[in-house]
Order: structure tokens, then C-alpha cells, then sequence
């Protein structure tokens, strides 16, 4: 990530797919976003609440065994692909991920770092970092302007609408 990050602060999965609603909003078919964060740090729960708010309604899973996954949704198609365990891009499996993120579908490539060079210029790349917990602290760039501008303001909306909920009915205050 070479420009300086938007962060997102999650306290749990709800707020890790407000997220994704939020960025399901800005992709478009075409788009690739990298994902970047240690086992357990939330990739897939991203990828899932997008394709969630892009219209797919069946399970969502992680792809680190079949390495590349299909969802058809209402708005666009969703590709998610896990690179964990690829070797490069001369990796025979390369050519099948260019075929998974290219063309209609907004693209997910989890692990992306030794498959870099066989993919397209990514408009937006996350990282995912433990907070302890539940917790986990979001790192976006986008090199678009507009779009890092735009993301930013919908971040702060997201913001104060997540600080400033109400809780839940027979919830307990503080």
C-alpha cells in the first residue's frame, strides 16, 4: 500500500459487513480488490458481505482449497480467489485466476503478494489486522482520488452512524 490508508475500525462481523455493504456500493463489474491479512483476520467475512449486498444468496466460502470461487448476484458477479497456497504466477493455476478475476465479475484476491505480476492493476487493496477478538483494524487504499475521496466520506458516514446506533431492544447500556 503505498498511499496513505483509510482505516476502519471493526468491532465484529456486523460491522466488518457494514463494511462491505459500504464497498459493494463503490465496485463495479471489472474491478479487482486485493486482500491482505493473517489467517483468521476476516477476508472471507468481507468478500461475503459485499457479495451479500451485490444480490448472492446462497454460501459464501473460502476458496483456500479450490482457489477460485463463482458467485452469480443480482447486481454483478462476485470472483473470490485465495492465492495462499500458489507459488507465483508461472504457477499452472495462474492462467485459471486471470480467467477468475477478469471480464464482468468484481474480483476478491485473497493472498495476492506471489501472484502480483499475472493480475490486473487492483482498484482497491485492504488489509485486515487482529485486534483481539472481534476486533480488527481495516486498511484501504484506493488510487483512484475520487474514489479514496468518495470512500472516505462514506467511511465517516459509516462512522458516525455505527458510533451512534441504537442499541438493540432489552439490550443493556454500557
Amino acid at each position: 500500500m503505498s498511499t496513505a490508508p483509510l482505516t476502519w475500525e471493526s468491532d465484529g462481523p456486523g460491522a466488518t459487513a457494514a463494511l462491505g455493504a459500504l464497498l459493494a456500493e463503490a465496485l463495479r463489474p471489472g474491478d479487482l480488490v486485493l486482500l491482505r491479512g493473517e489467517l483468521g483476520a476476516g477476508k472471507t467475512t468481507l468478500v461475503r458481505a459485499v457479495a451479500r449486498a451485490l444480490g448472492v444468496s446462497g454460501p459464501v466460502t473460502s476458496p483456500t482449497f479450490t482457489v477460485a470461487q463463482r458467485y452469480e448476484g443480482a447486481r454483478a458477479p462476485v470472483a473470490h480467489v485465495d492465492a495462499y497456497r500458489l507459488g507465483g504466477p508461472d504457477d499452472e493455476e495462474a492462467e485459471l485466476l486471470r480467467d477468475a478475476v477478469a471480464g464482468d465479475a468484481i474480483a476478491f484476491v485473497e493472498w495476492p503478494d506471489a501472484i502480483l505480476e499475472a493480475l490486473p492493476e487492483p482498484r482497491i487493496e485492504l488489509e485486515l489486522r487482529h485486534g483481539g477478538g472481534d476486533r480488527r483494524l481495516v486498511l484501504l487504499v484506493a488510487r483512484d482520488p475520487q474514489l479514496l475521496a468518495g470512500l472516505g466520506r462514506q467511511l465517516a458516514d459509516l462512522r458516525a452512524r455505527h458510533l451512534n446506533s441504537e442499541p438493540e431492544p432489552g439490550a443493556r447500556p454500557g
